[in-house]
């Protein structure tokens, strides 16, 4: 999806969450159970830009009808070195209803589960408002 890879190419987190569909659901790379609903996955994506450090969309795919996305990306965790991927579909309102993100290597995904961690407090304060 276009707007929404500009939007984070921008760091433009208001655009970001206006893609986003209320009932959206986040799947982590680093946890087990999705979160639900726009306002834990915004939060989530607005401190997730700040831990990845050069991070870039290298490489975009689309379904066939439009409305499933994959935009691959390199990034940086600390000392990490990551590559990952976010898998985006649209509902029929044209709003990010999935959102999945995977990373790899698995030290890359230790180190952003680390780091998101660490933040997890703040994650849950932002989407309480």
């Amino acid at each position: 999806m276009r707007a929404f890879r500009e939007a984070v190419e921008r760091r433009d987190l208001d655009a970001v969450e206006a893609l986003l569909a209320e009932n959206v659901v986040f799947t982590s790379p680093v946890v087990f159970k999705p979160y639900e609903g726009k306002a834990i996955t915004a939060a989530i994506l607005r401190e997730v830009i700040e831990v990845f450090q050069d991070f870039r969309y290298v490489r975009e795919l689309h379904g066939a009808d439009e409305r499933d996305h994959a935009l691959v990306f390199t990034a940086r965790v600390d000392d990490r070195d990551i590559e990952g991927c976010d898998f985006l579909h649209v509902g029929d309102d044209g709003l990010i209803d999935a959102l999945t993100v995977m990373v790899r290597p698995l030290s890359g995904a230790q180190a952003l589960a680390a780091a998101m961690g660490a933040r997890f407090d703040r994650i849950t304060e932002r989407a309480r408002g």
